[in-house]
C-alpha cells in the first residue's frame, strides 16, 4: 500500500516493501522514469518481485509530479537536483543511512546526481535506459512538452512525440504536470562531474534504444563504470528485461 510524506512541502507517495526471502534486507531505492509510476516502471516489469525475492528491502516512489504524488506546474519544480532531493529525503524519512539506488531514463538521471551530489547515501548506483545523453544533451527532447500539451494524440506526427504522449495517456498521468517537468529537467552532467561518481555503477542500455545515447560510452567516463548491453532491446522494452534483471542483481551481489 502506497505511503506518503512531506518533501519539503511536496507530499510524495511512496511504497517500501520487505523482501519474501533470505534475510539480508539490504534496502534498494527505485526511480522511475518520465511519464511513469512506481507500479509501471517496477511492479509491472516483476522488478519488485524479483528483488525482494533476492533478499532486499525495495523502495519506491512516485516522483514529483507523477502516479500519487502531488502535481506542480512550475517548470523550476521540477529540476533534477531537487528530484534527487525528494530521493534523499526519502530515505532520511525511513532512516536508511545509506542504499543502493537504481532509475530507469529521467530516473537513471535522477540517480545520477544522487550520486553526485549525495555520494554518501549511494552504495551502488545502476542507470537503466540512459547511456551517454547524460552528458551530451538535456534529457528527453523538449519538444515532449508541447506533445504533452497537444489535444490529441492524433494531432501529433513525431514517432517520439507520439510515443510519449500515447504513454503518459495510458498511465493516466496530469499532462500539464508533465509539460512542466520536461521543460524543468532538463540538466546535464559534464564529463568532469561524472567523474566525480565514485561509487560502482552500472549503465544498463538496450542495443536497439535510440533514446539513451551510448550506454558503454558513458561507463566508460565513470571511475567504478561497467555497461551491461540489453540485446535486442529497445528503450521501452528494456526495463523488463531478463539480461537486465540478471546482470543487476550479479552487479547487487558483489562485495
Amino acid at each position: 500500500m502506497m505511503q506518503f510524506f512531506s518533501s519539503n512541502g511536496v507530499r510524495i507517495g511512496y511504497v517500501d516493501l520487505e523482501p519474501t526471502s533470505g534475510d539480508r534486507g539490504e534496502p534498494i531505492l527505485l526511480i522511475h522514469g518520465f511519464a511513469s509510476n512506481y507500479s509501471v516502471n517496477w511492479t509491472n516489469t516483476l522488478w519488485t518481485k524479483t528483488l525482494m525475492h533476492d533478499g532486499r528491502r525495495v523502495i519506491a516512489l512516485d516522483n514529483r509530479g507523477h502516479g500519487q504524488s502531488e502535481k506542480l506546474y512550475e517548470p523550476a519544480q521540477y529540476t533534477t537536483s531537487l528530484m534527487a532531493q525528494d530521493a534523499v529525503n526519502l530515505l532520511d524519512h525511513l532512516g536508511v543511512a545509506r542504499g543502493d539506488v537504481m532509475g530507469y531514463s529521467m530516473g537513471a538521471r535522477i540517480t545520477a546526481f544522487m550520486a553526485l551530489e549525495h555520494a554518501s547515501r549511494v552504495r551502488r548506483a545502476i542507470l537503466g535506459g540512459l547511456g551517454d545523453r547524460l552528458v551530451r544533451s538535456a534529457a528527453l527532447p523538449s519538444n515532449i512538452a508541447q506533445a504533452m500539451e497537444a489535444s490529441a494524440l492524433a494531432d501529433l506526427t513525431d514517432p517520439t512525440q507520439r510515443m510519449f504522449r500515447a504513454f503518459a495517456e495510458a498511465t493516466k498521468s496530469d499532462l500539464r504536470a508533465l509539460a512542466a517537468c520536461i521543460r524543468g529537467n532538463r540538466q546535464s552532467l559534464t564529463p568532469k562531474g561524472v567523474a566525480a561518481i565514485t561509487c560502482p555503477t552500472l549503465v544498463a542500455v538496450g542495443d536497439k534504444d535510440e533514446v539513451s545515447g551510448d550506454g558503454p560510452a558513458l561507463a566508460k567516463l565513470l571511475p567504478n563504470g561497467r555497461a551491461l548491453v540489453i540485446p535486442g532491446r529497445d528503450h521501452n522494452l528494456a526495463v523488463g528485461d531478463k539480461v537486465y534483471k540478471n546482470g543487476v542483481l550479479a552487479f547487487l551481489g558483489e562485495a
